[in-house]
């Protein structure tokens, strides 16, 4: 992440791909029961009173692995993902704002122009979270888009992400694995703006006189991460709150067309339906991400 800005090449592209990838892994064990929380509030939110409510209900019902941690194999494909690309992408497009703006190095750059150099990594991740992120989603919230069709006390027949996949694929083919990728770019691109700007902002916040950020220690490095962490999600809840119903209820309209229909017939504050657990989960999520991100990145590169 530190790098010359002439460029790393291969093996810093492969360090911040690797120490990503583990990352990612790490943001899935501690965040699902919450997204999954997340996800069912935000598409059925008629249906749960508030977090709590969503929470209980979900575990009686379905217990910690077919409940709370639905979707944990499509959401760690997601994240590995998305996150691999992201921070190999992001450490590229740091050089490229640092050459941009004629820095010497990325160390010199501002929280400006991480946050920039996060709008645009974003770009790339888009393309390999929107498919797997459409199976988690409709893991998640499998109960409640299919218990209007089943007689009382049948219970919910039981799916694998690979036959949910072959489902989408035999009846929409490989566009249906891309629903709702316009307003994943609307999300991610923003949000990443946010995550990386409050993420470096805050590092450096926390550096003492003379300290470098990558110094600051295991504590400090969560906290900055937290913060990046919930600057994304206050930023852009809205669009993710559109991309899940979009997603879960297989919906062809556009995104803007999707808002408005929240809007008009939920009020505004459906829009932020699912936020404070969204917030329970980033701030350790995020905050785990980062650790592990960093000390991974630093052991690779002593190691290679």
């Amino acid at each position: 992440m530190h790098g010359k800005a002439e460029g790393g090449g291969f093996k810093t592209g492969a360090i911040d791909f690797t120490a990503g990838s583990l990352g990612g892994v790490a943001l899935v064990y501690v965040s699902q029961p919450m997204d999954t929380v997340k996800v069912k509030m935000q598409t059925f939110p008629q249906l749960y009173q508030n977090m709590v409510d969503c929470t209980m209900k979900t575990f009686r019902r379905d217990g910690v692995v077919r409940g709370l941690y639905a979707g944990t194999i499509p959401a760690i494909i997601a994240n590995v993902a998305e996150n691999s690309v992201l921070f190999a992408a992001y450490g590229a497009c740091q050089n490229v704002v640092a050459n941009v703006t004629r820095k010497p190095s990325v160390a010199d750059l501002s929280a400006l122009d991480n946050a920039t150099a996060g709008f645009l990594a974003a770009f790339f991740s888009s393309f390999t979270l929107c498919p797997t992120e459409l199976i988690k989603c409709k893991l998640q919230a499998l109960r409640e888009v299919q218990q209007n069709n089943l007689k009382p006390h049948e219970k919910v027949p039981k799916l694998s992400p690979y036959q949910l996949t072959r489902t989408i694929l035999r009846t929409e083919g490989i566009p249906g694995m891309f629903r709702g990728l316009s307003s994943t770019f609307a999300r991610e691109m923003p949000g990443y703006f946010f995550f990386f700007g409050g993420y470096e902002a805050t590092r450096s916040l926390l550096a003492k006189p003379g300290q470098s950020k990558d110094d600051i220690g295991p504590i400090n490095t969560m906290v900055a991460g937290a913060v990046g962490g919930v600057a994304l999600w206050t930023a852009i809840f809205p669009a993710d709150v559109i991309k899940s119903r979009i997603q879960v209820q297989s919906l062809t309209l556009s995104m803007t067309q999707v808002g408005m229909d929240i809007f008009r017939k939920e009020g505004f504050m459906a829009l932020y339906n699912g936020l404070q657990p969204t917030i329970v989960r980033t701030i350790p999520a995020t905050a785990v991400l980062f650790v592990v991100y960093e000390y991974t990145k630093k052991i690779l590169t002593e190691l290679l």
